[in-house]
């Protein structure tokens, strides 16, 4: 029997391996979830219009648009003159009687006397009694008075309702209001998106669904997502209005526009690692391994990223590739003749695939 010599041997395993080798990534058509964008504003759950209790002049405000404020806290100062002039009158009266009062006990002190030593009549004795308990009920009738109109001059004092950021203040110093009257708005905080959504997705819609941030929206604050909270039950003009809770809204201007994208059901769709797709010269490129073997760069469409538990660094593919189509990761050695410029394979022209033109789905 006549052996193969042992360098043959390893030529033959070695090109049937190369045949036969399993591609790095094999393409499969799934479900995804679909995403609509919309645009949400960044609003305040209430705005809450901080009123003055009493009418009078503006004596001092304290805020302007776009303080943070406390609930409770002072925010302006409301004066009526006349409050002060009713005070001054009452203590004025509570002085008087309280010089009567300071008299009746006296008189029944005296009048007492004299009945225990006998030289007076018990009814003078009950006329001072009674005078006495008059001017004290009338000194108590004034005293409470007072407080009344001190508290009325207390309620000038104009709080904040909530806590949040004061959004407008129509009026000045010195401005003449009457009770009831708006001294500021307060916007409570934390904001939310307030999402308007056309009403062919409100069948999609559920409390719960997540949303996802535009993060070119968003700047240097971080927080992309975030989660559906109230849905309302009216239709606006063919529109169905959202709520959605997003951390960090609170250095937003109140009606900021925010470009966000929802669930809108599911569709199927290609999801191949990001790492397979290579970029040269403003075009993404994928290598595709032919049935003969040959690997060749097809170009295709990229679409949003979709990470998932059994892909973190899934890349959606819009066009370009077929079900059961095997990839190459780029920089993996294939059978292609080096000295072929890039993109190209020996046996087709430069971006064109074994079985369809480049980047055409039939």
């Amino acid at each position: 029997m006549r052996f193969a010599p042992p360098l043959l041997v390893l030529c033959l395993l070695s090109l049937a391996a190369v045949a036969h080798a399993e591609p790095d990534f094999t393409v499969h058509l799934g479900d995804l979830a679909d995403e609509k964008a919309v645009f949400a504003t960044v609003e305040s759950p209430n705005v809450v219009p901080a009123r003055g209790r009493i009418g009078g002049t503006v004596a001092s405000l304290s805020v302007r648009q776009g303080d943070t404020v406390s609930q409770g806290q002072v925010i302006a100062v409301v004066g009526d003159e006349k409050l002060l002039l009713q005070i001054n009158s009452l203590d004025a009266q509570i002085a008087g009687l309280q010089s009567q009062l300071a008299q009746a006990q006296t008189d029944l002190v005296r009048a007492e006397t004299l009945f225990r030593q006998g030289a007076g009549p018990k009814t003078t004795q009950d006329q001072a009694r009674t005078a006495v308990e008059v001017a004290t009920a009338a000194l108590r009738a004034r005293t409470a008075e007072r407080a009344v109109t001190q508290q009325n001059l207390q309620e000038g004092q104009v709080l904040a309702p909530v806590a949040g950021r004061v959004l407008t203040v129509p009026l000045t110093q010195g401005t003449v209001v009457l009770n009831g009257d708006t001294i500021a708005t307060v916007g409570e905080q934390p904001f939310l998106l307030r999402l308007r959504i056309p009403e062919r997705h409100a069948v999609f819609l559920k409390l719960g669904d997540p949303i996802r941030l535009a993060a070119d929206q968003l700047g240097a604050r971080q927080g992309t997502g975030g989660r559906i909270t109230l849905i309302y039950p009216q239709i606006d003009e063919g529109r169905v209005v959202a709520d959605a809770t997003v951390a960090d809204l609170g250095s937003y201007f109140v009606g900021d526009r925010v470009l966000v994208w929802i669930s809108a059901g599911t569709r199927q769709g290609f999801v191949v690692p990001s790492d397979f797709v290579e970029t040269r010269f403003g075009l993404d490129y994928v290598r595709l391994r032919a049935p003969d073997g040959s690997v060749n760069d097809t170009p295709v469409q990229r679409g949003e990223p979709r990470p998932s538990p059994s892909m973190a660094d899934g890349l959606e593919i819009l066009s370009g590739v077929h079900s059961g189509d095997a990839l190459v990761r780029p920089g993996q050695s294939a059978d292609a003749d080096p000295n072929q410029p890039a993109g190209t394979s020996p046996s087709r022209p430069a971006g064109t695939n074994a079985s369809r033109p480049a980047g055409i789905n039939p």
